[in-house]
């Protein structure tokens, strides 16, 4: 029983480990804004574009391995293998860069510098959601000064929910490569959804300034 518990501690220590880790590394994580995505996909229409955003990014989550971003991301956290602290970490990260670039798609940049969006984004992925910029609250409640404490436990709980999915060295890499397909698209799917029904055409929106990026980014590969 005693090591049972022990166990348990352990593994909640290292999803906390994780959860700071993506905190601190959600602003590396670069993001094109509108004007650098059209350019780079001249021609498309918003839901094409983002059509291509998504099928990019579920192909990246399909081929993230053991190992992928554990350089930059870790230490191990305790209690939980190298290769699936990098398989969530390397998720995490594409599935953050498409939710960014889907805002910028549907015209629904959140307010803030860079750090302030990265806690938006987050937040989006841990609750599965678009953000409502038009509700300041709603925003403003991922900005607090309890964030990182709100925001861990956030993180926690959609680990352990999708911990079955994102463990393709256990399950084989070959069915791990399709579930983490399949769950990046029913994640963007439901972001997408939110963001459709308050988006702005294009021509409509206001002049954004070009998106800041971290001194040091983080690479994705999509």
């Amino acid at each position: 029983m005693r090591g049972v518990h022990r166990s348990r501690e352990g593994a909640r220590a290292g999803l906390a480990h994780l959860a700071d880790r993506l905190i601190e590394n959600a602003p590396r994580v670069p993001v094109r804004d509108l004007a650098t995505l059209r350019g780079q996909f001249p021609g498309l229409t918003p839901e094409q574009l983002a059509d291509k955003l998504i099928a990019g990014a579920a192909n990246a989550t399909s081929t993230v391995g053991a190992g992928i971003g554990a350089a930059a991301m870790l230490p191990v956290p305790p209690a939980m293998p190298a290769e699936m602290a990098a398989e969530i970490t390397g998720v995490a990260a594409i599935e953050l860069k498409l939710i960014a670039e889907l805002h910028e798609v549907y015209g629904q940049r959140p307010p803030g510098n860079l750090k302030e969006r990265a806690a938006a984004y987050l937040t989006s992925w841990t609750e599965e959601r678009g953000i409502d910029v038009t509700r300041p609250a709603t925003v403003n409640a991922a900005l607090g000064g309890r964030m990182k404490r709100e925001l861990r436990q956030q993180i926690m709980k959609r680990m352990v929910r999708n911990l079955p999915n994102l463990m393709p060295f256990m399950v084989g890499a070959a069915v791990g490569a399709v579930m983490n397909r399949r769950d990046t698209k029913k994640l963007a799917e439901r972001i997408r959804t939110d963001l459709r029904a308050r988006q702005v055409p294009w021509d409509a929106l206001p002049s954004l300034p070009p998106l800041e990026q971290s001194e040091n980014p983080k690479e994705i590969g999509f």
